[in-house]
This record gives structure tokens, sequence and C-alpha cells, in this order.
């Protein structure tokens, strides 16, 4: 009896057992179908015609959106299927032209290019001279400062020997003089006497200077291309350049400038520029299609005031430096002449990108583009199914999930659409 209910026992806690284990083997096996499904599973593009004019109107819009970007804009204005190059280039220049000065403040004096451009050679650009503040016959030697705030003085206690303000004209000698029968400043050495630059003529001192010019030779090499080119084109020779003069107009290709004509396109007067003078730029574009013919190269100038010219605002206007001519007197004496020069420097600014066909970024913008005719459907789907008045009924049929034993719903569903 004993045997027989222990075997019941077992023979139940078996079955249990074999129960549990079917059950965990048939979630395993489910699992596992499902991942296969999910890893496995293939999705296949449904063609769904929707007989909407709306719809349609959308799509075929948006194509045509994108295709007009891609040519008129990548295409045309960008030359998306160019290989490019920036310009490398080269600038001399040369200025001719005289003047005559008779002022009461200066001796009657010939001025030739050798006065006026400082310093002679320089890179991508030249200065004009065009007024100056001139103090003759300087001296090493001890010397009131100018009057100033920080130079004034009742004795000599205010005064500290061997103190130099970088502001100021010379080092003090702690000693306070006579600047002038009402102000007393502190003695410095320096190069007397001292300059005073407060009287700047009020009409500049060169005014011939607007009919100088200025021959500008550049040169450019575009080296991924092999491509040279000079501003003096091909058919230029001597007798040419004697006589011409550039003109937009008339001769836009002749390297040689008037100064006036220069600070006349940027918008300024030339005589009201010279009295404190500025900086001007002379714009040289360099940028060429190489696919066509390489002659149609050709530079293009304009021509921009550079420095600030405030209307309201206009501290420490213009342009100007410092520079001294030195002589020795009969007894061997060391003088100088100072000059305050003012005028207007031009800067030559030469840039431009050359584009030839490659078929790489040919290829590279293609693609771009035929990513972008990719996300059309998009666009057409999204009006589809937000904004299309037969939204649900285009939903529903937009996503359908096939299972094997679908083939009669799916006549059904063909049927359905049939009657719409």
């Amino acid at each position: 009896m004993n045997l027989n209910k222990d075997g019941f026992v077992k023979s139940s806690l078996f079955h249990i057992s074999s129960l549990v284990r079917g059950v965990a083997m048939s979630k395993s096996a489910g699992c596992c179908k499902r991942f296969l499904h999910y890893a496995f599973d293939y999705e296949t593009p449904k063609t769904l015609v929707i007989p909407s004019l709306g719809v349609g109107f959308v799509f075929r819009f948006t194509q045509f959106l994108v295709v007009m970007y891609v040519v008129g804009y990548v295409c045309v204005v960008q030359k998306a299927y160019q290989d490019t190059d920036t310009v490398i280039s080269t600038v001399t220049t040369k200025v001719k032209g005289f003047a005559f000065t008779n002022t009461s403040d200066t001796e009657p004096r010939f001025w030739d290019v050798a006065d006026y451009i400082i310093p002679p050679q320089s890179d991508h650009s030249f200065f004009v001279l065009t007024n100056m503040v001139v103090t003759p016959k300087q001296v090493q030697s001890h010397c009131p400062e100018l009057p100033s705030p920080s130079t004034t003085c009742v004795d000599d206690c205010n005064c500290v020997e061997g103190r130099s303000d970088p502001r100021g004209n010379g080092i003090q000698t702690g000693l306070c003089e006579n600047y002038s029968t009402t102000a007393r400043t502190c003695e410095v050495l320096s190069w007397c006497p001292l300059e005073i630059d407060t009287k700047l003529p009020e009409h500049a001192l060169l005014v011939a200077a607007e009919n100088f010019t200025v021959l500008i030779k550049n040169s450019i090499t575009y080296p991924k291309f092999n491509f040279h080119r000079r501003n003096i084109l091909p058919h230029v020779n001597s007798s040419y350049l004697k006589r011409c003069e550039f003109s937009r107009l008339t001769d836009p290709h002749c390297p040689i400038f008037r100064l006036k004509h220069i600070v006349s396109e940027a918008g300024e007067d030339f005589q009201d520029m010279a009295v404190k003078g500025g900086v001007l730029g002379i714009l040289i574009d360099w940028s060429c299609d190489l696919d066509w013919w390489a002659g149609e190269c050709l530079p293009k100038y304009s021509f921009r005031r550079l420095d600030n010219k405030h209307p309201v605002n206009n501290v420490a206007p213009g342009y100007n430096f410092r520079f001294a001519k030195y002589y020795k007197t009969a007894d061997g004496e060391e003088t100088r002449t100072l000059i305050k020069a003012y005028g207007i420097r031009f800067d030559v600014i030469v840039f431009g990108t050359a584009g030839r066909f490659s078929i790489v970024p040919t290829i590279v913008n293609l693609g771009a583009a035929l990513s972008f005719l990719s996300l059309v459907p998009v666009v057409a789907d999204w009006f589809l199914v937000t904004c299309s008045r037969k939204r649900d009924l285009y939903s529903r049929h937009k996503t359908t999930h096939l299972t094997e034993d679908a083939d009669s719903a799916s006549v059904s569903m063909g049927t359905t659409y049939g009657t719409q």
C-alpha cells in the first residue's frame, strides 16, 4: 500500500515537472520565433496610387523646387560641379607726377616722386604725401615742454629730473622754465624747437597730387590648374601704356589709374581727404570660370575707403606718420628737419577663385541632389496623412501588416479601395 502511494506521488511529480518543462520550452520557442520574425521579416515598399489632385500637386511641386534648387543654385550659381583654387598674387606699383608749392609757411619747392612717395618701395601698398607739418633746424638741446596738464609747473619742485612721459617730447631735467608769458612748463632734453602739430594747413599742401597716376603691375597664378595671368594683357604694348588711363566705360583694362578717379569712385573727395589723409583700397577681383575660353579671365577693379570715417565721433581721423631728414652743419653739429606727413595710403588687395569641371565634385553633388529627391515622398506622405480630407482612409491603406493567410483580406481591401 505504501509502495503504491509512493509510486503515485512520484508519478504526479514527474508529470508536473514535464508540464513545467513543456511550458518553459514553449515560451522559449515563442521568444525565439518572435526574435526570428523581428530579425528576418522582409519589409517591402507598397505602391498606393492616390487619385487626388491636391496630393499630386504637392508631390510634383516639391519635386520642381528640388530640381530648381539643384539646377539653378547648386549648378548655375555655386557651380558645384567644378574643382576650385584660390589665387596667388604679387603686386608692384609705380607712381608718376610732380607738383610745385609756394605758401607762406614753406619755401617755394618743386616736388617729384622721390619726395612724396614714402617709402619708395612697399608690398601691396603705396603712400602719397598730400599735407604736412614741418619743423626745421631741430638740434638736441634743452627747451620747455609743450603745455599740458602733466607738464605745466609753478617751480622746480613740480618737475622730476629723469622723468619721461611716452606722450611727451623728452626727458625732464628737473627745471621749470617759461614757455610763454602766461605759461611755465618743465624743461626737457629733446630735439628743439619742439614740433607744434596743431597748426595743420586747412588746405592740402600738395593739391596737385590728385593728378598723379599710378601703374599697377599684378601677376596671378592658380597653381592647381597651372594657370598664369597678368593685368597687363597680351595685346598691350609700350605705346599704349604711355597714353592709356583707366576708365570703367572706355578703357576698363588699362593698368594706369589717376588718383583723383580712384578716390572719386570710392565715394570721397580728393581735396577733402588730402588734408588729414586716409586709407583707400584698390580691389582686384580675379574670379574666373576656366571651363570657358581662358582669355575671358580678366581683372575687375573696384575702390573703397578702408579707414573708419565716422560723421559724428571722428576722433583721430586720417592717416599720418613722422619722418626726419638729417644734416651736418659746418661745425659738425647734427640737425634735422622733422616732417609730420599726412597723406593717402593705397592698399592693393587681390582676391579671386577659379573653377574648372571635375568629375569628383560632380558625382558628390549629384548624389546630394538624388538624396534631396528621396525626401520628396516624405513631404507628400506628411501632407497625405495630415492635411488631406480623406486622411483616415489613406492612413489605413498606407500601412498594411500581411499574414500568410491574408489573401482574402487583401482582395477585400482592394475592393474597398475601388469603391471609394
